[in-house]
């Protein structure tokens, strides 16, 4: 059995830039199993790898507009997965030529769209909201990303089990980008399961460093360390940008939003918050690998 893989970095404009996902497109003859899909993400061995489907029995990837798809990091299923979204339809539009207006896909969180905005894409997701928490309840896993004197507020995403941890605003964007969590240590001290992501963010400004290379100032910019997932840091992240668009918004007071995920690779999205619950997330995409997995 060949299964047609690519290799897409999202939330990227130039090739080892954003966030790399796996995309199989798995035909309608072809099955699959959990296990089977879990082995070949493992095998990928990136942050996510997606499995996708048409929604319709003799529907194809060229015209359809439909279809199911499901996310896998290494080590496990996940609900929601942003950039290998947008990595998918990266593959629609531009490796086959769908000429779809809107792409839908149908989720574990639901359905979701995405079509074209110019040179990239925008994503339609769900807005994650935050609860404010007790940041003493969280001291022990804190303690090995950041000095509790350099946390101003903590924020958990029930839907997500996401915790928003805030910088002070005197930190900089290069201390952001220089801590260096004690990524195994930090699964020793959750393991509840209530915990599945870590966002440390800070408020962007000219004066700590967040501008981007064009010299647009970024409202935020973070980081997102996810090893309950499989994944020591996440380059760029989508889904995380749900929840930490649903903070930024309500502190800035601003529908509109620009951010930077400042990982190694690192990567811009940009965020409109609209009626609903809803949120569109726009960025690029860079296809960097074709073939096909044999099976």
């Amino acid at each position: 059995m060949d299964i047609p893989i690519f290799i897409v970095d999202a939330f990227a404009r130039e090739p080892f830039e954003g966030n790399p996902a796996a995309i199989c497109l798995v035909g309608p003859e072809q099955e699959l199993t959990e296990e089977k899909m879990q082995k070949i993400a493992a095998e990928m061995n990136l942050s996510e790898t997606v499995f996708l489907r048409n929604k319709e029995k003799n529907g194809s990837f060229t015209k359809g507009n439909c279809f199911h798809i499901r996310w896998f990091t290494p080590t496990n299923e996940v609900n929601l997965c942003g950039h290998a979204t947008l990595a998918t339809a990266a593959v629609l539009y531009n490796e086959l030529g769908n000429p779809s207006p809107r792409l839908t896909f149908d989720s574990l969180s639901g359905e979701l769209g995405v079509s074209r905005d110019g040179n990239g894409f925008v994503m339609n997701f769900p807005l994650n909201e935050t609860i404010l928490q007790d940041k003493t309840d969280y001291q022990k896993l804190l303690e090995l990303i950041v000095s509790m004197d350099c946390v101003d507020t903590v924020e958990y995403s029930p839907t997500t089990k996401k915790l928003l941890v805030r910088l002070v605003d005197n930190m900089t964007r290069e201390q952001l980008e220089t801590l260096t969590p004690d990524i195994s240590s930090m699964m020793a001290a959750e393991v509840t399961g209530k915990v599945k992501g870590v966002m440390v963010t800070l408020r962007g400004s000219p004066e700590n460093g967040s501008v981007s290379s064009e010299g647009e100032t970024y409202d935020f910019v973070s980081r997102y360390f996810a090893p309950w997932n499989g994944i020591p840091e996440d380059p760029v992240t989508g889904s995380a940008h749900t929840v930490l668009a649903h903070y930024w918004g309500k502190v800035l007071k601003k529908q509109t939003l620009f951010a930077r995920q400042c990982s190694r690779r690192g990567g811009d999205v940009r965020m409109r918050i609209l009626e609903g619950n809803r949120i569109d997330l726009v960025g690029q995409a860079v296809t960097v690998l074709k073939g096909s997995f044999l099976l």
